[in-house]
């Protein structure tokens, strides 16, 4: 024995908790934060010119405790699996989609045919792909439709050198970067502006200014991490872990990328092209994505020769290899039904507001952002969080003398950056499909988030010190 050790015993190396190891402590937590933290309701009013209920600010009241207890919170994670069901169906039937690709060859085909050309060491792919992202989200809101592209473009890093956070940062985070520093958002910007009363659309120079810094600091930071891993693979954050699913391009090596094959990848961008359309001209949302990703698979494995048996096969392998990513869906939208069940979600939101009542006017504009930042967490969708919160941050920045653009401003980044922070946003769902631990996408990213808070912080000052308009 030495020092205390048996001799030949090695210590265990720390593991870090699994994402839904993570999800299944915060649940409890939440489950323990419904006995401790009173109940509590805003009223509802309809909003004179959507009709759409909103909060009513000065309608708080303190309603009966209801905790959830031991077997109701496992009750709520059944319920998870129901809350989160058309995303389930997106992502299950998306994958579906980029299966179809794959077992078609026309993937690996074509990631061979781009690691034989000079393009494999152009320095302007990641920095093209986040933009074009990035302006999807700022747009026309962008955001479901990526998890559809998450396998895609982690194959392709790995496949050019990098690992599997540079594939979910070039895509995955590069929308919801956009989406956060939005211009013509509709599910944000265009909701809130409407409960604000202010012009839609308007405030576009001061948005089109943060959207230049912010895509530029994001791609700044995710070039510096690529550039490290290609030069040396083993300061990869995910180094060693197992990414054999998303080897597309093993057993294509040589493989001609044939017409079939460019035909099959020109569908991609079709289907994507149709959904766009269809959610700017036709109001689709996710039941319509879905139907499209499933239509797109079918017609994939019909121009691949494959019978009707084949291709239900394929359908029941690509929804398999799904299961890991809703699972983690899951678990985090039980995180939503414990907190609703408990009644506790409208009494974080009367609390975070109340210290900002008698704050002077450039404190109030800061403290908007933090405590939207934490709002996140507790309502993650973007139109329901503009809303809910929309009604009391106008009347709120009426009487502290800040611009309502501002309360929009301030709505903005906070229901936008930390969804790739909160697991009960729409980081859990990415780090489930590009199966990388919860915990190991934060050592990546809260640094970046930390440095994207602070410009938020300098960019909420210079709105107030100009006095942020309208227009």
């Amino acid at each position: 024995m030495s020092n205390g050790t048996l001799v030949g015993e090695q210590k265990k190396k720390f593991t870090a908790p699994s994402s839904m190891v993570i999800l299944f402590c915060l649940i409890i937590v939440v489950t323990i934060m419904t006995h401790v933290l009173p109940a509590g309701n805003f009223g509802k009013i309809p909003h004179p010119v959507t009709g759409k209920d909103m909060v009513d600010a000065a309608t708080f009241n303190w309603t009966e405790q209801s905790p959830v207890g031991p077997f109701d919170m496992f009750v709520c994670m059944a319920k998870g699996f129901i809350d989160g069901s058309m995303i389930a169906f997106l992502i299950m039937l998306g994958y579906f989609w980029v299966f179809s690709i794959v077992e078609a060859g026309a993937f690996g085909a074509g990631i061979n045919a781009l690691l034989q050309s000079r393009f494999k060491d152009s320095k302007l792919f990641i920095p093209v792909a986040i933009f074009i992202f990035a302006i999807a989200g700022s747009t026309y809101g962008e955001m479901e439709t990526v998890y559809g592209l998450i396998p895609i473009f982690v194959a392709l890093a790995i496949a050019l050198g990098y690992d599997a956070i540079v594939g979910a940062s070039m895509s995955y985070l590069a929308v919801v970067v956009g989406f956060a520093s939005a211009t013509t958002n509709p599910f944000t910007i265009g909701i809130a502006q409407s409960f604000a009363e202010l012009p839609i659309f308007s405030g576009l120079a001061l948005r089109w200014c943060v959207f230049a810094v912010m895509t530029s600091v994001v791609t700044l930071f995710i070039m510096r991490y690529a550039n490290m891993v290609k030069a040396d693979p083993t300061k990869s954050l995910v180094y060693g872990m197992d990414f054999s699913a998303f080897n597309f391009v093993q057993g294509a090596e040589g493989t001609e990328f044939t017409g079939k094959h460019k035909l099959l990848i020109s569908s991609m961008v079709v289907t994507i092209g149709f959904i766009v359309v269809g959610s700017l001209r036709w109001g689709w949302y996710i039941n319509e994505m879905s139907a499209v990703f499933f239509i797109s698979g079918i017609v994939i494995q019909l121009i691949d020769r494959r019978t009707p048996n084949q291709i239900m096969r394929s359908l029941v392998k690509a929804l398999g290899e799904m299961g890991n990513a809703i699972i983690v869906m899951s678990l985090a939208r039980a995180i939503m039904v414990v907190m609703r069940s408990g009644n506790i979600i409208d009494t974080v939101v009367y609390g975070l507001y109340q210290p900002m009542k008698d704050a002077p006017h450039w404190l109030v504009a800061q403290m908007m952002l933090v405590a939207q930042n934490i709002i996140n967490f507790f309502i993650p969708s973007g139109s329901g969080q503009a809303t809910a919160i929309m009604p009391i941050m106008t009347p709120l920045a009426d009487l502290a003398g800040v611009n309502r653009q501002i309360a929009v401003l301030a709505f903005q980044f906070g229901d936008g950056y930390s969804n790739a922070l909160w697991p009960t946003c729409s980081c859990a769902i990415m780090c489930g499909i590009a199966r990388i631990p919860l915990g190991t996408w934060y050592r990546f990213f809260l640094k970046l988030f930390a440095i994207v808070f602070v410009i938020q912080m300098i960019f909420i000052g210079i709105a107030t010190a100009i006095n942020y308009g309208p227009f």
